[in-house]
């Protein structure tokens, strides 16, 4: 292999073996237009990703690696192809929640990290992996954001980010209930959400994101008839961000804030819990939606959507989602990398 050590290296992984991630992962390295500019190494069990091609009926020529330090020796056009042995093809139901796939889910992403903490890798793109399989897998956090997070010893705010196009959406409260949600409404809270997420806009080429922030109330509050949130908290919030120099907008009432984002007017939401945004984006453009997992040192980037185990193993999934995730990756690499990348559409 050709040493080009002037190109960003993006690692992808399988996801849970029991979902539709070995497909969408075949589908997308298939597309050599696709892994245009940066070095692909994908990452995962080899009987897992002879299954894959056997089942899109696609053959993906692969160059062998023995550690992620090998990376940067990928040549232009190639996929570096490091094996792992994670789980037993016998371990694997189709389709189904499983201790031994979260365990394996889990063993690759921390080769990816590490292969991240070592400075192998630029940016890691993961295919849908299961949360319930992971937990039962060994997973010890609520969600493998924060997994990361531990992780690679990331300091300051963390948050997913969910795009769909050019638009992006982070949120105050994520995977909690709604009756825990009033306590994460917070100044501070408010103000570094709006920051990572002005800081990773600008890292995924952003020069000036546009960026608003969601009431929490029905219609805005209504002037304080139906909640002081907006008028406590969250207004006087947005003038502080304003005066450091953080541009933005808000609080807009939560139904029609995604009225604007659709116009083109805004390139960031922020809204203060799960739902308020997810059920916008998912609705705008379920098939294309990406989420990145805000406020690590790597970028990390996955479809929106999950393992879809009612669709698994049967070779009909859209790889669409998988291919938006990796061509963000990628950007994201490349800038910070500061190399040059040509981007493609998904």
């Amino acid at each position: 292999m050709q040493a080009e050590p002037s190109r960003p290296v993006v690692a992808v992984t399988l996801g849970d073996a029991a979902g539709i991630g070995p497909e969408l992962v075949a589908r997308l390295l298939a597309s050599r237009e696709t892994r245009h500019g940066i070095a692909t190494l994908l990452i995962g069990d080899p009987w897992l990703w002879a299954a894959a091609q056997s089942l899109t009926t696609l053959d993906v020529p692969t160059v062998s690696v023995s550690s992620t330090a090998e990376a940067r020796s990928i040549g232009a056009g190639e996929i570096g192809f490091l094996a792992v042995d994670s789980i037993a093809e016998s371990e694997v139901r189709i389709g189904e929640i499983g201790a031994a796939t979260g365990r394996g889910t889990l063993d690759v992403l921390t080769i990816c990290l590490d292969g991240a903490l070592a400075g192998h890798i630029d940016a890691i793109c993961f295919a849908p992996l299961n949360k319930a399989s992971m937990k039962a897998g060994g997973l010890a956090f609520e969600d493998e954001l924060h997994f990361f997070a531990d992780y690679l010893d990331a300091e300051g705010y963390i948050c997913e980010f969910n795009t769909l196009g050019d638009l992006w959406t982070s949120r105050l409260s994520s995977h909690v209930p709604l009756k825990d949600i009033f306590e994460l409404i917070t100044p501070d809270r408010i103000e570094q959400a709006v920051a990572l997420t002005a800081r990773t806009l600008r890292e995924a080429g952003y020069t000036a994101p546009r960026i608003a922030v969601a009431a929490l109330n029905p219609h805005g509050g209504d002037a304080g008839t139906c909640g002081r949130e907006e008028i406590e908290i969250i207004a006087p919030t947005v003038g502080r961000l304003n005066a450091q120099g953080i541009a933005t907008e808000g609080p807009y009432p939560a139904d029609t804030i995604f009225r604007r984002a659709r116009d083109g007017d805004l390139d960031a939401i922020v809204t203060m819990y799960h739902d308020q945004g997810q059920i916008a984006i998912k609705l705008m453009g379920f098939e294309r939606g990406v989420t990145v997992q805000g406020g690590l040192p790597v970028p990390i980037t996955t479809p929106a959507h999950g393992t879809a185990f009612d669709i698994a193993g049967q070779g009909i999934a859209n790889v669409g989602p998988m291919a938006a995730a990796f061509a963000l990756a990628s950007r994201m690499a490349a800038n910070r990398h500061r190399a040059p990348l040509v981007e493609t559409v998904a």
